[in-house]
């Protein structure tokens, strides 16, 4: 096990996946059984535990490498928001942590979201394991946490960086945005070089990055294909667009259609020739759908244009229910970001040209 990377909190295969794009591998430790059953389907390495009850010892010597990417939900302001709350006692126990001091069970009686320690959880692993690099994301409100797990790594001689990415400048479509930590003892540390950019320009050498990966590149309507506004109804009617044509299939797409995030008032809504918002499914928010921007009508995102879109492939074989399936979807880290991410703590280089998702 001793060339594995140790993925906690690991989830259905973001990072996995996208470690496989540098020809790397995982064990992911992982709790949710639907989760799990994604990672066997896929070919993932998982043990399935509740992390913060597993010991550290069996790992040691084994694996000197480790991703993390906590639960977002005690965090994200999609949610409650009681993490938030919260921040001061996760800050308190990474500090204990760092020091060798596990107060874990007296600060979770006192946080208002049982989740919200979850983020304190790596450091135990980095204390007691000391890996050679490690790459850590979450929600942008993590951020200063981030910035307290950097002063604690570079205190023990690892180079550290932390920052805020958006997932389109790494080829993904969709503008996710995430606090990222990446540290090595083995080399300097930065941010990955973004591939694309909204608005390209071309620098002092002539080089120019590529434009944002839109929605309708990603998913690759084909020529031959029609979407019907009334979706898979029983009953008939509703208009079709062909995508034939150049300018009719795909232009009356970016014109007419949109992908709606949710169904609350203020839903992001995103045309068929931009990156796709975040994207987030479950409680009040588990309605993704394509929307006529003329009629209102709505047709649901199938489950393989939600992970096209996330950047894994079209036929991932999701497991669980479709609530848990969609579930899982909305909370991986994209695998194209993932592989970016670490490319930059590693130093492997990206595949040329670099992976892209087509559906």
């Amino acid at each position: 096990m001793s060339d594995l990377i140790l993925d906690g909190f690991a989830g259905p295969g973001g990072w996995s996946t996208g470690l496989r794009m540098l020809g790397l591998r995982d064990v992911g430790l992982e709790w949710d059984s639907a989760a799990c059953k994604t990672r066997a389907a896929a070919g993932h390495l998982t043990i399935q535990t509740d992390i913060a009850t597993y010991p550290t010892a069996p790992f040691k010597g084994r694996s000197r490498r480790q991703i993390w990417s906590p639960p977002c939900q005690a965090w994200s302001r999609a949610g409650k928001g009681l993490g938030l709350i919260d921040q001061p006692l996760v800050h308190q126990t990474v500090q204990d942590l760092a020091h060798g001091r596990d107060t874990r069970v007296a600060l979770r009686a006192a946080c208002r979201d049982d989740r919200s320690l979850l983020a304190a959880e790596p450091m135990r692993w980095l204390h007691d394991l000391r890996p050679d690099w490690v790459c850590m994301e979450e929600v942008p409100d993590v951020l200063p946490l981030w910035e307290q797990y950097r002063e604690h790594l570079r205190g023990w001689g690892y180079s550290a960086w932390t920052g805020i990415l958006n997932a389109a400048d790494y080829g993904v479509p969709q503008s996710r945005k995430r606090a990222i930590l990446i540290a090595s003892r083995l080399r300097p540390v930065t941010a990955p070089t973004p591939t694309h950019a909204e608005e390209p320009a071309h620098d002092l050498f002539g080089d120019r990055l590529r434009e944002w990966v839109s929605m309708a590149d990603a998913l690759g309507w084909a020529a031959g294909q029609t979407v019907n506004t009334r979706g898979n109804r029983k009953t008939p009617g509703g208009n079709e667009f062909s995508a034939d044509g150049p300018s009719w299939a795909l232009t009356e797409k970016t014109r007419s259609w949109s992908l709606r995030n949710n169904t609350q008032k203020n839903a992001a809504r995103r045309s068929m020739d931009q990156p796709a918002a975040t994207l987030f499914f479950g409680a009040r928010c588990n309605d993704v759908s394509w929307v006529c921007n003329d009629t209102g009508q709505a047709v649901r995102i199938t489950e393989a244009e939600a992970a096209v879109l996330q950047s894994f492939p079209a036929d991932y074989p999701w497991q669980g229910s479709k609530t848990k399936r969609f579930l899982q979807i909305g909370n991986a880290v994209p695998p194209l970001l993932a592989a970016h991410i670490v490319s930059a703590a590693t130093g492997i280089p990206m595949p040329q040209p670099a992976a892209a998702t087509a559906a």
